[in-house]
């Protein structure tokens, strides 16, 4: 199976096949992972749909189509081993310098010798110390800046010091609007996080519990098993909402009438759940919009309101909102995505307004914020956060609100975002003392090249303090 977690990740020019000198085996397994490769190189759908069919466990196309735009396409290094039903190679992503990878394909044991997956694993490329980690990323961002495959801003710091950021590219590009470090961003789902805090910071008042269910909040909610489902349920996308598609293909008709949480409820309540609660996770957006109305019913608050006094204000994140798109932001860059060779404005792909599921607009400093005020417990207890930022659910990448992944100097937590003209990833790596902020108006994976360049490269030890003479 071919899955890589972008979350949910969750994209590049085409590229003819090339194998280098690398000569596949003549086997079973070999000749089912040459015609493969050759597939996904070229980017053909209709060829991986036929052979993804076969996986042990199918892989959506899109899924493998937005992994092959992120990499750029493979290159064979290496054959690491070969037997008839399994193949070992060692490949290099064409997109930019990122690690290279270690493919897995196996195949069945039958005469057809049908491939059951490709399995991707990362190989380690060495890291930088801090000052070549940081010019090294300020380059990798120039140079997608230069091919106008990045437009946006990142930041770098460690420790509390920030090391690097920059922004690059026009927030509009008629109006030839240069990006500052400034500019506000849409940042997607990253705004799960957010809305997680306020969730968890009623619960801490007593107002709310992870236990209390959707009809406790929501009384007379339209669909009782979703009734039934519970807070810390949604938080962790394990309540069978995922099924519950708000961005689905009735979107585009309602997107203007869909404009506060109840729009929401109204035209999705009578919905049920895909899955008995609490026994699987499937991501859902829904899930937080639930948690949105929720939040305004205990409160008595707007959501916006509410985050604004309870998260942003408190943190400092003073260029974070989520005006509706019809308003005037000072700093709010256009959005823009790819059709054909050409950037074009995605405000008819847009929500209304960003809602507890995400959508609002911050900027690389204010993330900055975010995390500093996390760290500092002026949003959460230390035993809360804790808890916030520990997997909640077996399957081991979610807590309540934030993606958390890794172990000891790369055990990190946080949250992307992305959609038509908007990626976000903001990554804290408690241990190493880390903060990695990328956020760009453009499609993905554009925010998500930078992050990825730099965590493999950065370093995880701290330089020794000077020593007094």
């Amino acid at each position: 199976m071919l899955r890589i977690l972008l979350l949910p990740l969750w994209l590049l020019a085409l590229a003819a096949p090339v194998r280098a000198t690398v000569v596949l085996p003549d086997t079973p397994a070999g000749r089912a992972f040459d015609a493969w490769l050759q597939a996904f190189n070229a980017a053909d759908r209709a060829r991986l749909e036929t052979l993804q069919q076969a996986f042990a466990t199918p892989e959506p196309v899109d899924d493998t189509l937005g992994y092959r735009e992120f990499t750029g396409g493979f290159t064979l290094l290496a054959v690491e081993s070969s037997q008839p039903h399994r193949l070992v190679v060692r490949a290099q992503e064409r997109d930019g310098q990122m690690a290279p990878v270690r493919l897995v394909a196996t195949v069945a044991g039958d005469p057809d010798g049908r491939l059951l997956g490709v399995a991707p694993e990362g190989l380690d490329i060495g890291r930088l110390d801090e000052a070549a980690a940081v010019a090294g990323l300020a380059q990798r961002a120039r140079e997608l800046a230069e091919a106008d495959r990045f437009s946006g801003a990142w930041l770098v710091a460690r420790d509390g010091r920030i090391l690097g950021q920059a922004a690059h590219g026009l927030a509009d590009r008629r109006a030839k609007t240069a990006n500052t470090l400034d500019t506000r961003f849409r940042f997607g789902s990253a705004g799960k996080m957010f809305t997680a805090v306020a969730v968890l910071q009623l619960v801490e008042a007593g107002t709310l519990s992870l236990d209390g269910t959707v009809d406790d909040y929501l009384q007379g909610y339209p669909n009782r098993d979703v009734a039934r489902v519970t807070l810390r349920q949604l938080l962790t996308h394990t309540g069978g909402t995922g099924g519950i598609d708000i961005f689905g293909p009735e979107f585009a008709a309602n997107r203007r009438a869909l404009r506060t949480h109840a729009d929401y409820l109204e035209h999705h309540g009578a919905r049920g759940v895909a899955f008995a609660p609490g026994t699987k996770v499937d991501y859902s957006n829904y899930g937080y919009v639930l948690l949105g109305a929720i939040l305004e019913n205990a409160s008595g608050k707007d959501y916006y309101t509410l985050l604004e006094e309870k998260v942003f204000a408190p943190a400092g994140m003073t260029r974070t909102g989520a005006e509706p798109e019809s308003a005037r932001v000072e700093g709010r860059a256009l959005a823009y995505r790819r059709e054909g060779d050409a950037w074009v404005d995605a405000a008819d792909t847009l929500p209304w307004r960003g809602m507890a599921a995400g959508g609002g607009y911050t900027t690389v400093g204010d993330l900055l914020k975010f995390a500093q005020a996390l760290a500092d417990g002026k949003l959460l207890s230390p035993e809360m956060f804790r808890q916030a930022t520990t997997p909640q659910m077996a399957e081991n990448w979610y807590g309540f609100g934030f993606i958390t992944v890794g172990e000891g100097p790369l055990r990190r937590f946080g949250h992307g975002g992305d959609a038509d003209g908007m990626n976000a990833d903001f990554r804290v790596f408690p241990e190493s003392g880390w903060v990695l902020v990328s956020l760009s108006h453009f499609d993905p994976p554009a925010a998500y090249r930078l992050t990825r360049w730099f965590e493999p490269r950065m370093p995880l030890e701290r330089a020794p303090a000077p020593t007094a003479d």
